[in-house]
């Protein structure tokens, strides 16, 4: 008898304590913002560098109706519960939207109603648009302890669905929030649109694909805009940096790097890309010319799809003669 009470008072005990630590780690956020443990609050300022030159991406750059610009950043800090966009997953409706043109209503609405259900949103930053492929813009973020993660969105204009951003960036390490980050950004594809080019007539993607990162060989194929064969990986198009903004540096404006005017000079000293030029294919041959009896001459022709640039390949001979025999000869 004293036995059976003995098992029953370590069993009582053992499953009070598990009670205890199952109660505890329920009310702890899931997901790896959990472990942040520094100041409840801090503020950043956020820097954008657009690095979209034509030195840098030469094939099909845009220089008019509309030229190469970015459009307005919006963003979110917000915990693991929620997610703006990702890679290898469908875009929602708003990203859609904002991706094929610039519209930020729906996205707005998802990112409020995420914020009312399951309090997973800290709060919405945006930042102006930029007017040329190259420049800067800039804003502040506040983020939480519960809400370390920093996700946004710029789109590329002009193009189908594409953009650049970043997603749930954790500013938290440990027990302290980090001093500076600095993101290199490249082009993802909505998976909404399927042109190839930054100037393609509207063509939705049905069914839907997944957001995917555009890279000089992918989607391989010739006419895309980002396609530069002889690169291993793309220029980066654009950075981010964000810098934690001291108590006495709060209420200020977010510091602006005075880089625009001279960004063509430091983006051409550091990415030159090559282009090849690009031609097309051989015309049909022909007629025959020449005298009866001799032999004659014919010739095909092709034009030029691509100028070269970088010190790319230069192009090739427009026109091609072979000899032949003259028909219709009396």
């Amino acid at each position: 008898m004293e036995n059976l009470m003995f098992v029953y008072r370590s069993c009582k005990v053992i499953w009070t304590l598990l009670v205890t630590i199952l109660g505890s780690a329920s009310s702890l956020p899931v997901g790896d913002d959990s472990i942040c443990t520094a100041e409840e609050l801090a503020k950043y300022s956020i820097v954008f560098t657009g690095k979209w030159s034509q030195t840098a991406f030469p094939k099909q750059y845009p220089l008019y109706r509309p030229p190469a610009q970015w459009s307005s950043m919006l963003g979110v800090t917000h915990s693991s519960d929620y997610s703006m966009w990702k890679k290898n997953e469908y875009a929602s409706n708003g990203v859609r939207d904002f991706a094929e043109k610039g519209e930020a209503w729906v996205l707005m609405k998802e990112i409020e109603e995420a914020g009312e259900k399951i309090q997973s949103v800290h709060g919405i930053f945006s930042a102006p648009a930029i007017s040329s492929g190259t420049g800067q813009t800039s804003t502040e973020l506040e983020v939480h302890s519960r809400h370390p993660l920093v996700s946004f969105v710029v789109r590329i204009v002009p193009s189908p669905d594409w953009f650049v951003g970043i997603d749930s960036l954790n500013l938290c390490e440990g027990d302290h929030w980090m001093e500076e980050v600095s993101v290199d950004l490249f082009p993802y594809d909505a998976g909404t649109d399927s042109g190839f080019t930054f100037s393609s007539p509207n063509f939705a993607t049905i069914p839907q694909d997944t957001v995917t990162e555009i890279t000089c060989s992918s989607p391989s194929h010739p006419a895309n805009s980002f396609y530069y064969p002889r690169l291993k990986i793309l220029p980066p198009i654009a950075q981010v940096t964000m810098v934690k903004l001291k108590k006495t540096q709060l209420g200020l404006p977010a510091p602006y790097l005075d880089l625009a005017a001279k960004s063509n000079e430091v983006i051409d000293s550091v990415s030159e890309t090559p282009l090849d030029c690009e031609v097309s294919q051989w015309s049909s041959w022909g007629l025959c010319r020449g005298l009866c009896r001799k032999t004659g001459t014919k010739i095909r022709t092709r034009f030029v799809l691509l100028q070269p640039a970088n010190n790319g390949m230069p192009c090739p001979n427009l026109d091609e003669e072979t000899g032949c025999e003259p028909e219709n000869c009396v």
